[in-house]
């Protein structure tokens, strides 16, 4: 299939440098036909590779949105050391994805995670030097571990404060994909489950999920969650259809208004939110996320059926008692 040579340098930073994925290796592509002509780039790199894959688009071979992930791809990723996911989601199908990453979490594999990944976002995020985005993030995650709180302030008035948990992981996903944890791609971020976030927290960049793509850029009609023990108590917006959709999405189960991760974006490489969550939560600051908290590598002993995240602009950031990020620039060089 024929695709924009502009998607090929960050097609070969995904299989190089992200991934580095050998010649002796084999890997499952994951495609759908929104998304084929970034698979096809991506799928020229791993040709140009020499390693051995197999590709799917996923209307060919169940109806979407998916209510299982097809058999025939959880079937190659078996025998795979490598997968990437370069689709763009519908609603409800996140029991599908989770499907595909147990399969990842249960062999170890180096997975990237391209969910709603865009032209643009192939431009922009995807040509960032992951080198030097891993280096800041391992800077970020070496004083947070040592941490016991984070405090976070914006001039649109979030003033959120995060209790660590020890018994909870960090992690880290700069783009560096391991076979300790999957990650997205682009990446750019370290996150972990917290042990209880209080206070509020101003959405003026963008909400995650299908709601994304629905209600875009918020910084005109941002959505205010006000946060007590670790859930929403309550939420509002100018946007009152935004409001009641994510209302109604973080009361799916009895889990889904829990914060379930607490993470800071590190990738240097953007420098403005698009509307599109896949990009946007590794803008330089701090996002959180509602429902699931990646239990399996967080330590977290709890689960949800959903995960949404949350991301706002500007922040200025503490360490307990060190700022790292004034007005949305990290003090702290890579």
């Amino acid at each position: 299939m024929p695709f924009p040579p502009e998607f090929l340098p960050g097609a070969r930073s995904a299989v190089e440098t992200c991934l580095r994925i050998q010649s002796s290796e084999k890997v499952t592509l994951i495609t759908d036909q929104a998304t084929a002509a970034i698979a096809a780039s991506l799928a020229q790199e791993l040709a140009a590779n020499g390693c051995r894959w197999n590709a799917f688009v996923l209307e060919d071979l169940a109806p979407r949105p998916l209510v299982d992930m097809p058999k025939p791809v959880l079937a190659d990723m078996e025998t795979s050391d490598v997968s990437i996911f370069a689709v763009g989601v519908q609603r409800n199908e996140l029991r599908s994805r989770m499907q595909m990453t147990e399969v990842v979490n249960r062999r170890r594999m180096r997975h990237a995670h391209m969910v709603n990944i865009t032209p643009q976002i192939m431009c922009e995020g995807m040509r960032a030097d992951f080198h030097r985005v891993d280096q800041l993030s391992q800077r970020v995650i070496e004083k947070v571990r040592r941490a016991s709180r984070i405090h976070a302030k914006t001039a649109a008035g979030t003033d959120i404060w995060a209790e660590l948990n020890p018994d909870y992981k960090w992690l880290k996903t700069s783009g560096i994909i391991s076979r300790d944890k999957w990650g997205n791609l682009p990446g750019g971020e370290i996150f972990t489950t917290p042990g209880e976030v209080n206070g509020s927290f101003v959405v003026d960049g963008v909400v995650g999920d299908y709601l994304c793509a629905r209600y875009g850029l918020l910084e005109k009609t941002p959505l205010t969650i006000e946060i007590e023990d670790n859930r929403i108590a309550s939420c509002e917006s100018a946007n009152q259809e935004l409001r009641d959709e994510f209302w109604a999405y973080t009361h799916t189960d009895e889990n889904s208004d829990r914060v379930g991760e607490f993470a800071i974006g590190t990738n240097l490489g953007i420098h403005q939110v698009i509307g599109n969550i896949l990009q946007d939560e590794k803008f330089p600051g701090i996002h959180i996320a509602f429902g699931n908290p990646y239990g399996e590598h967080t330590g977290a002993p709890w689960t949800s059926t959903t995960h949404i995240d949350v991301v706002g602009l500007r922040f200025n950031i503490w360490v307990d008692e060190e700022q790292i990020m004034r007005d949305g620039k990290f003090l702290i060089e890579p």
